[in-house]
């Protein structure tokens, strides 16, 4: 029985041996150090800031753009608007509708008083 009673002994040992054995901690193995995470971070930040300054300055030339062909028909409409005026007054002015105007404001006409006039 005695050696019953030692491997008896023997195997409550090794169980408080593997008990007692302290359990390897497994590492993890990072991908990436904290220099790296943080450079990673600091990239997409300006990137994304990159992306917002390029759709701003897209908005803004958008806007210019629109002012500027508002801008060139309303141009366009006034410069209309002055060719059918001068034209109104070239007829308006004829030589024939001043003098028909004249002689009913009972104006009379007088070679005398007419001189030529040079450019």
């Amino acid at each position: 029985m005695s050696n019953l009673a030692r491997q008896i002994q023997q195997e409550q040992q090794q169980r408080q041996q593997q008990v007692q054995k302290p359990k390897k901690s497994v590492q993890r193995q990072t991908l990436f150090s904290p220099g790296e995470k943080i450079l990673g971070i600091l990239f997409a930040g300006a990137v994304c800031i990159g992306a917002v300054t390029m759709v701003s300055n897209q908005s803004a030339l958008y806007e210019v753009n629109k002012n500027i062909q508002q801008t060139e028909a309303a141009i366009q409409g006034q410069t209309e608007q002055n060719k059918d005026l001068s034209m109104q007054v070239a007829e308006l002015s004829t030589y024939e509708r001043i003098k028909a105007k004249a002689e009913e404001l009972g104006l009379t006409f007088n070679e005398k008083n007419v001189k030529a006039v040079r450019d």
